[in-house]
């Protein structure tokens, strides 16, 4: 049986082994998909000698801070600067990045209008891979994080004209994740409209309180479902090459 699995501090909202479970009973492969939870990056060198892992994937907090512990990083992993997926392969811990597969379908998914600009709102993993998608079709963006020194702009300078001047909106941050619900960025939801598009890394709930507030401005809008099972599809490719 091969093993796999996702890291994270949190994990109690994760359907990546539900995922994985259901895949791999459909299709009779002999594998298993368990979720470890690290209270420390540093703790990563005995979650492998105490497991044999042939891959795994990575969340928050630790898709930066694993870099250090990796032993190769493909180009677009290196380029974006942070880690989702990890193969075990002849000894070796070799560092992807699904999460602009993901990302890239979601995109595609919300219509984005030509020339359209963007607000990515956190500055973490998740933000570095977004940006990447970003420039590589050209959409013009601002990070806004809570450290001025992390972003080009922060939540305090985030005007009614800024919000109105930047139509595709997506938060990278965990605010909102279950089952801490009922939280959402700290934006002016007012001066959003329709032309507007709403994403949302967040797949738990389907809907978050910063989508929820987006269609009620009669925003389009995207959950990260779509995200989660592509990049999980990219990674088992990865892991089965």
């Amino acid at each position: 049986m091969r093993n796999f699995g996702l890291i994270g501090r949190k994990l109690g909202h994760s359907f990546s082994a539900k995922f994985f479970g259901a895949k791999f009973q459909s299709e009779q492969i002999d594998a298993s998909y368990l979720l470890y939870e690290l209270e420390s990056i540093d703790l990563l060198p005995k979650l492998l000698t105490d497991y044999r892992l042939d891959g795994f994937n990575v969340t928050i907090p630790y898709k930066e801070s694993i870099i250090p512990y990796l032993d190769e990083l493909t180009a677009d992993a290196r380029e974006v600067g942070a880690v989702n997926c990890v193969d075990v392969r002849d000894g070796k811990l070799v560092g992807h990045n699904t999460d602009i597969t993901g990302i890239e379908a979601s995109l595609h998914w919300l219509d984005i209008e030509p020339n359209s600009k963007a607000l990515i709102l956190g500055s973490g993993g998740a933000s570095k891979a977004v940006q990447y998608i970003l420039k590589k079709h050209g959409i013009e963006y601002k990070v806004v994080s809570r450290d001025k020194s992390r972003g080009d702009t922060t939540y305090d300078e985030l005007t009614q004209e800024v919000i109105g001047s930047h139509h595709l909106i997506i938060n990278t941050t965990p605010l909102g994740m279950s089952p801490d619900i009922e939280s959402a960025p700290e934006i002016d939801y007012s001066a959003l409209t329709s032309s507007h598009r709403l994403f949302d890394v967040v797949y738990n709930p389907a809907t978050t309180e910063f989508l929820r507030r987006g269609k009620e401005r009669g925003a389009k809008t995207m959950g990260g479902m779509l995200m989660l099972q592509t990049q999980a599809i990219a990674s088992w490719h990865i892991w089965s090459m």
